[in-house]
């Protein structure tokens, strides 16, 4: 759903997924610092709202989902996925119970095919499914109470009513705003910094999303074998891009090694008000550590965000350079 403040003076518009919503509204960098500082919300309208009712709600996504949900107590925020059976991530969600159903905001446009697929898998069970997206929006901002998750740079994200409006006293900050801080905290985004042969281990989802001691679940023999043995054919960069050229790496840009050969691709990118510009990427596991990359054809300078080693019994060696070569 198109955002109203789309028609603010000022409101300049951005690029899929988030077309729906603002990019800035003309000071990006003014924006970022306001948001930082509890004085700006950011509207991200754009996003999915799914609302799960029923007393069987909470044992019922616990059987689907990657998250501990059986018990979930009310108004305890948590992320979860739903895999595919070969456990590549099919849709990553925010969820909080309010005691009578759960909410869960997902990325733009993807509301629909989860509650067509949570609708085709309720059988007999105690369990209402519905889209929710054209009533409810979510917006990112200062603790302001309600069905709220702690999000980027102290702010927080919160379902509301769309009929409440716009928060009051506040300055709208827009998308690029978020996803800068999104980015220099190095989290990744469904659907940019992933594709769709990504697995829980490779982009750190397994720390915020997946519970490695819970029972069956769709996809759970992909995660327990990688967090067993290790090695997760690719690892989640975050990437310091040289500052001297004028553009960002787009996303799907490829990443190389110096002679071209290519590593991986680049998710998301922006610049921060600190930082400068800043991106994520996703890379083959078996990158050197410390090697320099190209972004695009920018160059960059990598820090790890998920380790080689990522596995709870691996022993992976960080393959470095030699000090004598260039």
């Amino acid at each position: 759903m198109e955002s109203p403040l789309l028609q603010s003076p000022g409101a300049v518009a951005t690029d899929e997924p988030d077309q729906e919503v603002a990019a800035h509204y003309g000071e990006p960098s003014q924006e970022q610092r306001a948001l930082e500082r509890g004085a700006a919300f950011v509207d991200r309208g754009d996003r999915g709202v799914v609302r799960v009712s029923g007393p069987d709600r909470l044992s019922w996504l616990h059987s689907l989902l990657s998250q501990h949900l059986d018990g979930l107590k009310p108004f305890e925020p948590t992320e979860a996925l739903l895999l595919s059976p070969q456990g590549h991530i099919e849709h990553h969600m925010f969820l909080i119970d309010d005691g009578e159903a759960v909410w869960m905001h997902v990325e733009p446009g993807r509301a629909p095919a989860l509650a067509e697929f949570l609708d085709r898998m309720r059988f007999m069970l105690r369990v209402e499914v519905a889209d929710v997206s054209d009533e409810y929006a979510v917006i990112t901002g200062p603790q302001d109470g309600g069905l709220a998750w702690p999000d980027v740079a102290g702010t927080f994200t919160r379902i509301v009513p769309r009929s409440d409006g716009f928060p009051d006293g506040l300055r709208p900050a827009g998308i690029w705003a978020y996803e800068a801080l999104r980015i220099a905290e190095r989290r990744p985004r469904f659907g940019l910094d992933t594709d769709h042969r990504t697995i829980p281990h490779e982009v750190g989802y397994v720390e915020t999303a997946v519970h490695l001691n819970k029972g069956c679940y769709r996809g759970q023999e992909t995660v327990a074998r990688v967090h067993n043995l290790g090695r997760p054919p690719r690892r989640l960069v975050f990437l310091h891009l040289d500052g001297s050229v004028d553009r960002l790496p787009a996303h799907g840009d490829p990443v190389e090694v110096p002679g071209g050969r290519t590593i991986g691709f680049v998710g998301s990118a922006a610049r921060h008000h600190e930082l400068g510009p800043i991106a994520l990427a996703l890379v083959k596991r078996n990158v050197p550590v410390d090697a320099e990359l190209l972004a695009g054809g920018v160059a960059a300078a990598q820090e790890v965000v998920v380790s080689p080693d990522t596995g709870a019994n691996a022993q992976i060696d960080l393959r470095r350079r030699p000090a004598n070569r260039g």
